[in-house]
C-alpha cells in the first residue's frame, strides 16, 4: 500500500476505491476563499476570490443509476 502524501491523492484513491459501486462523492466548501494566480510565474500577482454560500462538487460511476 502507497502512502498518500496529498489531498489531490486522497480523493483520488477514494474515488479509486469506490468506483464501481455506485458511489457518489460531494465534497462541501462554506466561505470558500481562494487565492488564484494572474499567471504561472511564480511571483504573479494573484486575486482573492470569496464564495458566500456552498461550493458542491459531486461525480458518479458512470455505472450508476
Amino acid at each position: 500500500m502507497s502512502e498518500t502524501h496529498t489531498w489531490p491523492d486522497l480523493a483520488i484513491g477514494l474515488y479509486d476505491k469506490l468506483t464501481g459501486r455506485g458511489a457518489e462523492i460531494t465534497y462541501r466548501f462554506d466561505h470558500l476563499e481562494v487565492w488564484v494566480p494572474s499567471s504561472t510565474q511564480a511571483e504573479s500577482a494573484q486575486a482573492r476570490w470569496r464564495l458566500n454560500g456552498t461550493l458542491v462538487v459531486s461525480t458518479r460511476d458512470g455505472k450508476s443509476s
